[in-house]
């Protein structure tokens, strides 16, 4: 049965085989046959298949031209910031402490006060967003190579509403990270964790109601009552 079954396959073969050689013969013929009318129609043909051809390298080397160009400015927005960071650093923490509330004053904050002092329950920095939402910001002023940990994060969150009845609390620092125990609590507890790179940001810049939603919700949804 095996055997025959083999048989039966090679002749389905060689008639397919056959077949498809006198198709290609046929086929042949009639191009030649009517060649007038089909020559128009292959140029046509393969000239759209070049153009296409041409188009689609085109395009890709304008995306990964773009891409490169995506990645230069990444790389130069980063380096710029580094640049304005440098003289972050140069900065004692109480220096550090006053250029950012000179940066939420920047930034249309009101009524901001640095407490320079330790024993402060966290608020290193208070004040007033231009809508009337409180403000709270703790500060630390750490090694680049440093994360927050999440025993700094959970001193925060115990003081910064409790305390100190904050609407926006951020917790901003020099270092490049906060520790993944440290990040997910301040997402938790709607804390906004400014970093190193969102610092960067500020200091060239970038409003401080921009920022705020970057990292967390953190914005609060309450608007103060007006005195």
């Amino acid at each position: 049965m095996a055997a025959r079954r083999r048989r039966l396959k090679k002749k389905t073969r060689k008639k397919l085989q056959v077949w498809g050689a006198v198709t290609a013969v046929a086929a042949a013929a009639w191009v030649l046959a009517n060649w007038s009318t089909v020559w128009p129609v292959l140029v046509t043909v393969l000239a759209a298949a070049a153009l296409g051809g041409a188009g689609w390298t085109l395009l890709r080397a304008h995306r990964q031209a773009v891409g490169r160009d995506r990645a230069w400015r990444a790389q130069e927005e980063a380096r710029a910031r580094e640049l304005s960071m440098a003289e972050v650093d140069a900065l004692t923490w109480q220096e550090f402490e006053k250029y950012i509330a000179e940066l939420c004053r920047r930034d249309g904050c009101r009524d901001v006060v640095v407490s320079g002092k330790s024993g402060d329950l966290g608020a290193d920095v208070v004040g007033y967003l231009a809508d009337g939402r409180k403000l709270v910001i703790q500060c630390k002023k750490y090694a680049t190579h440093r994360s927050v940990p999440s025993q700094d994060m959970q001193k925060f969150v115990g003081t910064a509403r409790l305390e100190h009845g904050a609407d926006v609390a951020l917790f901003v620092t020099t270092c490049r990270s906060f520790t993944k125990d440290a990040m997910g609590l301040a997402l938790r507890q709607d804390i906004v964790a400014l970093h190193r790179d969102l610092l960067g940001s500020w200091v060239k810049g970038a409003h401080l109601e921009s920022l705020i939603p970057l990292n967390g919700s953190g914005g609060g949804t309450r608007q103060r009552p007006s005195a």
